[in-house]
């Protein structure tokens, strides 16, 4: 999404969120991310203003303050940026990948099934299944910080009886550049 990012070209225009809007995107944000309303104040207080960043290709990106904070592609989940996925590291489910997986992911492809089930990768549990849709943190064999943000093409278990084809579809990721603009 954020492969050749440019915010002289490829952003729209930036207007004030209202209320009302800013409402919704809060009680989206409490259903779909693992995050409590204490923690959703701190990353962004009621009070302060939300700026709505549209870009080319429907994606939407949040900002506070000028930094981004949530990235939205058509009326998708809503997806927090790395940055804020480093601060708050269990807001969203976890997915790893393998080490030969990483430097695909770095070049902003989407993640394969065997790179996903590989002794080297990880998945949930059965019981703690997720389903396709929903927005995952990808972490690298060996590293300690998410490497990048993306959303479940097919469910975790589809995933290890199938073992082919996209399993996770990539918004952002490391050094992609969103990354390298720290405000917009």
């Amino acid at each position: 999404m954020f492969k050749k990012f440019s915010p002289s070209t490829d952003i729209a225009g930036q207007t004030p969120v209202k209320s009302s809007v800013q409402r919704a995107i809060r009680a989206a944000i409490l259903s779909q991310w693992k995050i409590e309303p204490e923690t959703l104040e701190a990353l962004w207080p009621k009070k302060e203003g939300l700026v709505h960043v549209k870009c080319r290709e429907h994606v939407s990106i949040y900002s506070l303050h000028g930094e981004p904070l949530i990235i939205q592609h058509f009326d998708g989940p809503f997806y927090p940026t790395l940055r804020v996925l480093h601060k708050y590291p269990y807001i969203l489910p976890k997915v790893g990948i393998d080490r030969g997986a990483i430097r695909y992911l770095l070049g902003g492809a989407p993640m394969m099934c065997p790179g996903l089930t590989s002794k080297g990768g990880w998945l949930p549990p059965a019981e703690e299944a997720l389903g396709a849709g929903t927005a995952v943190a990808i972490y690298a064999e060996g590293k300690e910080h998410a490497v990048g943000v993306g959303v479940l093409k097919l469910g975790t278990e589809e995933m290890r009886r199938v073992n082919k084809d996209v399993g996770v579809d990539v918004a952002s990721y490391l050094g992609d550049d969103l990354w390298a603009h720290k405000s917009l």
